[in-house]
Protein backbone atom coordinates (compact mmCIF):
# COMPACT_ATOMS: atom_id res chain seq x y z
CA UNK A 1 0.00 0.00 0.00
CA UNK A 2 2.83 2.40 0.90
CA UNK A 3 4.53 1.71 -2.42
CA UNK A 4 1.32 2.40 -4.34
CA UNK A 5 0.81 5.63 -2.40
CA UNK A 6 4.35 6.75 -3.30
CA UNK A 7 3.66 5.96 -6.96
CA UNK A 8 0.39 7.89 -6.74
CA UNK A 9 2.11 10.96 -5.27
CA UNK A 10 4.93 10.73 -7.79
CA UNK A 11 2.38 10.49 -10.62
CA UNK A 12 0.75 13.74 -9.58
CA UNK A 13 4.04 15.53 -8.94
CA UNK A 14 5.17 14.57 -12.43
CA UNK A 15 1.85 15.67 -13.95
CA UNK A 16 1.98 19.03 -12.21
CA UNK A 17 5.49 19.59 -13.58
CA UNK A 18 4.83 18.17 -17.05
CA UNK A 19 1.63 20.11 -17.72
CA UNK A 20 2.52 23.27 -15.78
CA UNK A 21 -0.66 23.12 -13.73
CA UNK A 22 0.47 25.72 -11.19
CA UNK A 23 1.43 28.21 -13.91
CA UNK A 24 -1.90 27.78 -15.68
CA UNK A 25 -3.76 28.05 -12.37
CA UNK A 26 -1.99 31.36 -11.68
CA UNK A 27 -3.06 32.71 -15.07
CA UNK A 28 -6.68 31.65 -14.51
CA UNK A 29 -6.76 33.02 -10.96
CA UNK A 30 -5.43 36.43 -12.04
CA UNK A 31 -8.12 36.71 -14.72
CA UNK A 32 -10.84 35.65 -12.26
CA UNK A 33 -9.68 38.29 -9.77
CA UNK A 34 -10.13 40.96 -12.43
CA UNK A 35 -13.59 39.62 -13.21
CA UNK A 36 -14.80 39.78 -9.59
CA UNK A 37 -15.66 43.49 -9.75
CA UNK A 38 -18.02 43.31 -12.77
CA UNK A 39 -19.42 40.01 -11.49
CA UNK A 40 -20.25 41.61 -8.13
CA UNK A 41 -21.77 44.58 -9.92
CA UNK A 42 -23.86 42.25 -12.09
CA UNK A 43 -25.02 40.22 -9.11
CA UNK A 44 -26.14 43.34 -7.22
CA UNK A 45 -27.82 44.75 -10.32
CA UNK A 46 -29.74 41.49 -10.73
CA UNK A 47 -30.85 41.63 -7.10
CA UNK A 48 -32.15 45.14 -7.72
CA UNK A 49 -33.82 44.19 -10.98
CA UNK A 50 -35.54 41.20 -9.37
CA UNK A 51 -36.69 43.25 -6.39
CA UNK A 52 -34.54 41.21 -4.01
CA UNK A 53 -32.77 44.09 -2.24
CA UNK A 54 -33.66 42.36 1.02
CA UNK A 55 -30.98 39.75 0.29
CA UNK A 56 -28.41 42.49 0.81
CA UNK A 57 -30.22 44.15 3.71
CA UNK A 58 -31.21 41.00 5.61
CA UNK A 59 -28.43 38.53 4.74
CA UNK A 60 -25.25 40.01 3.28
CA UNK A 61 -25.04 43.38 5.04
CA UNK A 62 -25.63 41.97 8.58
CA UNK A 63 -22.96 39.33 7.94
CA UNK A 64 -20.20 41.76 6.95
CA UNK A 65 -21.11 44.75 9.14
CA UNK A 66 -19.59 43.38 12.39
CA UNK A 67 -16.34 42.58 10.57
CA UNK A 68 -15.70 46.09 9.23
CA UNK A 69 -15.01 49.54 10.58
CA UNK A 70 -18.22 51.63 10.55
CA UNK A 71 -16.94 54.10 7.89
CA UNK A 72 -15.92 51.22 5.62
CA UNK A 73 -19.26 49.47 5.95
CA UNK A 74 -21.22 52.69 5.38
CA UNK A 75 -19.22 53.35 2.21
CA UNK A 76 -19.97 49.85 0.90
CA UNK A 77 -23.63 50.08 1.91
CA UNK A 78 -23.99 53.46 0.20
CA UNK A 79 -22.43 52.07 -3.00
CA UNK A 80 -24.81 49.09 -2.97
CA UNK A 81 -27.83 51.33 -2.41
CA UNK A 82 -26.69 53.50 -5.32
CA UNK A 83 -26.59 50.41 -7.52
CA UNK A 84 -30.11 49.46 -6.42
CA UNK A 85 -31.38 52.95 -7.26
CA UNK A 86 -29.84 52.92 -10.74
CA UNK A 87 -31.83 51.85 -13.79
CA UNK A 88 -31.57 48.04 -13.68
CA UNK A 89 -31.77 47.20 -17.40
CA UNK A 90 -28.89 49.42 -18.49
CA UNK A 91 -26.73 48.50 -15.51
CA UNK A 92 -27.34 44.77 -15.98
CA UNK A 93 -26.45 45.02 -19.68
CA UNK A 94 -23.28 47.01 -18.94
CA UNK A 95 -22.19 44.72 -16.11
CA UNK A 96 -22.95 41.60 -18.17
CA UNK A 97 -20.81 42.77 -21.09
CA UNK A 98 -17.97 43.79 -18.78
CA UNK A 99 -18.16 40.52 -16.83
CA UNK A 100 -18.23 38.45 -20.02
CA UNK A 101 -15.13 40.25 -21.32
CA UNK A 102 -13.10 39.72 -18.16
CA UNK A 103 -14.30 36.14 -17.69
CA UNK A 104 -13.34 35.44 -21.31
CA UNK A 105 -9.74 36.06 -20.25
CA UNK A 106 -10.08 33.36 -17.61
CA UNK A 107 -11.67 31.06 -20.20
CA UNK A 108 -8.66 31.53 -22.50
CA UNK A 109 -6.46 30.61 -19.55
CA UNK A 110 -8.55 27.46 -19.15
CA UNK A 111 -8.05 26.76 -22.88
CA UNK A 112 -4.29 26.79 -22.45
CA UNK A 113 -4.42 24.69 -19.30
CA UNK A 114 -6.68 21.98 -20.72
CA UNK A 115 -4.76 21.84 -23.99
CA UNK A 116 -1.59 21.28 -21.95
CA UNK A 117 -3.29 18.47 -20.00
CA UNK A 118 -4.57 16.88 -23.22
CA UNK A 119 -1.14 17.49 -24.80
CA UNK A 120 -2.73 19.15 -27.82
CA UNK A 121 -1.36 22.10 -29.76
CA UNK A 122 -3.70 25.07 -30.19
CA UNK A 123 -4.64 25.31 -33.88
CA UNK A 124 -7.67 27.60 -33.74
CA UNK A 125 -7.37 31.19 -34.96
CA UNK A 126 -7.51 34.03 -32.45
CA UNK A 127 -10.93 35.01 -33.83
CA UNK A 128 -12.33 31.57 -33.05
CA UNK A 129 -10.72 31.48 -29.62
CA UNK A 130 -12.07 34.91 -28.70
CA UNK A 131 -15.56 34.06 -29.97
CA UNK A 132 -15.60 30.84 -27.93
CA UNK A 133 -14.17 32.51 -24.82
CA UNK A 134 -16.64 35.43 -24.89
CA UNK A 135 -19.61 33.11 -25.46
CA UNK A 136 -18.47 30.86 -22.64
CA UNK A 137 -17.81 33.94 -20.50
CA UNK A 138 -21.47 34.91 -20.75
CA UNK A 139 -22.62 31.37 -20.00
CA UNK A 140 -20.23 30.99 -17.03
CA UNK A 141 -21.34 34.36 -15.62
CA UNK A 142 -24.97 33.23 -15.76
CA UNK A 143 -24.15 29.91 -14.06
CA UNK A 144 -21.96 31.39 -11.30
CA UNK A 145 -24.25 34.32 -10.49
CA UNK A 146 -27.30 32.07 -10.73
CA UNK A 147 -25.72 29.66 -8.25
CA UNK A 148 -24.85 32.51 -5.86
CA UNK A 149 -28.34 34.02 -6.10
CA UNK A 150 -29.95 30.63 -5.55
CA UNK A 151 -27.99 30.13 -2.33
CA UNK A 152 -28.40 33.70 -1.07
CA UNK A 153 -31.96 34.46 -2.15
CA UNK A 154 -33.40 31.00 -1.48
CA UNK A 155 -34.07 31.51 2.26
CA UNK A 156 -36.12 34.64 1.55
CA UNK A 157 -38.68 32.51 -0.31
CA UNK A 158 -39.53 30.33 2.66
CA UNK A 159 -37.89 29.87 6.04
CA UNK A 160 -40.28 27.59 7.94
CA UNK A 161 -42.31 24.46 7.46
CA UNK A 162 -42.02 21.72 4.87
CA UNK A 163 -41.75 24.18 2.01
CA UNK A 164 -38.88 25.89 3.81
CA UNK A 165 -37.00 22.56 3.96
CA UNK A 166 -37.62 21.98 0.25
CA UNK A 167 -36.34 25.45 -0.61
CA UNK A 168 -33.31 25.07 1.66
CA UNK A 169 -32.32 21.79 -0.01
CA UNK A 170 -33.39 22.87 -3.48
CA UNK A 171 -31.24 26.00 -3.54
CA UNK A 172 -28.10 23.90 -3.06
CA UNK A 173 -29.24 21.41 -5.70
CA UNK A 174 -29.79 24.27 -8.14
CA UNK A 175 -26.44 25.86 -7.26
CA UNK A 176 -24.50 22.62 -7.68
CA UNK A 177 -26.32 21.89 -10.94
CA UNK A 178 -25.38 25.31 -12.32
CA UNK A 179 -21.74 24.90 -11.26
CA UNK A 180 -21.60 21.44 -12.84
CA UNK A 181 -23.01 22.98 -16.01
CA UNK A 182 -20.28 25.64 -15.95
CA UNK A 183 -17.56 23.01 -15.51
CA UNK A 184 -19.08 20.84 -18.25
CA UNK A 185 -19.18 23.78 -20.69
CA UNK A 186 -15.53 24.60 -20.02
CA UNK A 187 -14.36 21.02 -20.43
CA UNK A 188 -16.46 20.50 -23.55
CA UNK A 189 -15.74 23.67 -25.53
CA UNK A 190 -12.36 25.07 -24.42
CA UNK A 191 -9.93 22.34 -25.58
CA UNK A 192 -8.93 22.15 -29.21
CA UNK A 193 -9.63 18.39 -29.11
CA UNK A 194 -12.61 17.76 -26.79
CA UNK A 195 -12.95 14.46 -24.99
CA UNK A 196 -16.06 12.32 -24.90
CA UNK A 197 -18.66 13.40 -22.33
CA UNK A 198 -18.16 10.01 -20.68
CA UNK A 199 -14.86 11.29 -19.29
CA UNK A 200 -15.95 14.61 -17.82
CA UNK A 201 -18.11 13.39 -14.95
CA UNK A 202 -15.73 11.99 -12.32
CA UNK A 203 -13.42 14.98 -12.38
CA UNK A 204 -16.36 17.41 -12.45
CA UNK A 205 -17.79 15.90 -9.28
CA UNK A 206 -14.37 16.09 -7.62
CA UNK A 207 -14.08 19.74 -8.69
CA UNK A 208 -17.45 20.70 -7.19
CA UNK A 209 -16.94 18.78 -3.93
CA UNK A 210 -13.40 20.12 -3.45
CA UNK A 211 -14.55 23.62 -4.33
CA UNK A 212 -17.40 23.46 -1.81
CA UNK A 213 -14.93 22.28 0.86
CA UNK A 214 -12.51 25.11 0.01
CA UNK A 215 -15.40 27.58 0.10
CA UNK A 216 -16.46 26.38 3.55
CA UNK A 217 -12.90 26.79 4.84
CA UNK A 218 -12.69 30.27 3.31
CA UNK A 219 -16.03 31.23 4.87
CA UNK A 220 -14.90 29.89 8.26
CA UNK A 221 -11.76 32.01 8.08
CA UNK A 222 -13.64 35.14 7.02
CA UNK A 223 -16.38 34.83 9.65
CA UNK A 224 -14.54 33.37 12.65
CA UNK A 225 -10.82 34.05 12.26
CA UNK A 226 -10.09 37.18 10.26
CA UNK A 227 -10.39 40.60 11.86
CA UNK A 228 -10.95 43.18 9.12
CA UNK A 229 -11.03 46.04 11.62
CA UNK A 230 -7.25 46.09 11.81
CA UNK A 231 -4.83 47.22 9.12
CA UNK A 232 -3.25 43.76 9.01
CA UNK A 233 -6.64 42.09 8.73
CA UNK A 234 -7.65 44.33 5.86
CA UNK A 235 -4.55 43.29 3.93
CA UNK A 236 -4.90 39.64 4.88
CA UNK A 237 -8.37 39.34 3.35
CA UNK A 238 -6.96 40.12 -0.10
CA UNK A 239 -4.24 37.53 0.34
CA UNK A 240 -6.77 34.94 1.48
CA UNK A 241 -9.13 35.80 -1.39
CA UNK A 242 -6.27 35.43 -3.86
CA UNK A 243 -5.28 32.12 -2.29
CA UNK A 244 -8.89 30.90 -2.42
CA UNK A 245 -9.24 31.69 -6.13
CA UNK A 246 -5.81 30.20 -6.87
CA UNK A 247 -6.75 27.04 -4.97
CA UNK A 248 -10.06 26.84 -6.86
CA UNK A 249 -8.16 27.10 -10.16
CA UNK A 250 -5.85 24.27 -9.14
CA UNK A 251 -8.85 22.16 -8.10
CA UNK A 252 -10.43 22.68 -11.52
CA UNK A 253 -7.29 21.67 -13.42
CA UNK A 254 -6.77 18.65 -11.16
CA UNK A 255 -10.33 17.57 -11.95
CA UNK A 256 -9.64 17.81 -15.69
CA UNK A 257 -6.40 15.90 -15.19
CA UNK A 258 -8.27 13.21 -13.26
CA UNK A 259 -10.79 12.82 -16.09
CA UNK A 260 -7.91 12.40 -18.53
CA UNK A 261 -6.29 9.75 -16.31
CA UNK A 262 -9.58 7.86 -16.10
CA UNK A 263 -9.86 8.00 -19.88
CA UNK A 264 -6.33 6.63 -20.19
CA UNK A 265 -7.23 3.76 -17.88
CA UNK A 266 -9.96 2.78 -20.32
CA UNK A 267 -7.61 3.00 -23.32
CA UNK A 268 -5.64 -0.07 -24.30
CA UNK A 269 -1.95 0.24 -23.61
CA UNK A 270 -2.32 3.17 -21.22
CA UNK A 271 -1.76 3.14 -17.47
CA UNK A 272 -3.44 5.90 -15.52
CA UNK A 273 -4.28 6.60 -11.90
CA UNK A 274 -6.34 3.44 -11.34
CA UNK A 275 -3.51 1.31 -12.66
CA UNK A 276 -1.05 3.00 -10.33
CA UNK A 277 -3.29 2.22 -7.37
CA UNK A 278 -3.75 -1.36 -8.50
CA UNK A 279 -7.50 -0.95 -9.01
CA UNK A 280 -7.26 -1.47 -12.77
CA UNK A 281 -4.97 -3.92 -14.51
Amino acid sequence: MAARLRKFVKLWVDLFAKHGLLDHASSIAFAVLKALVPLTLLGLALLGGLGQEKVWKNTLAPAIKPELQPPTFHAIDAAVERIFSTSSAGLIAFAAVLAAWYISGAVRGVMSGINAIYECEETRSWKVRYAISIGLGLAIAVCVIGAALAVLAGPSLARHGAFGVVVDVGRWVVAIGLLLTAVGLLVRFTPVEPRSNAWVTGGSVVVILAWVAASMIFRLFVTDVADFKTATGSLTVFLVLTGYIYTSSIIFLVGVELDELLREDATEGQRGVLGILGIAR
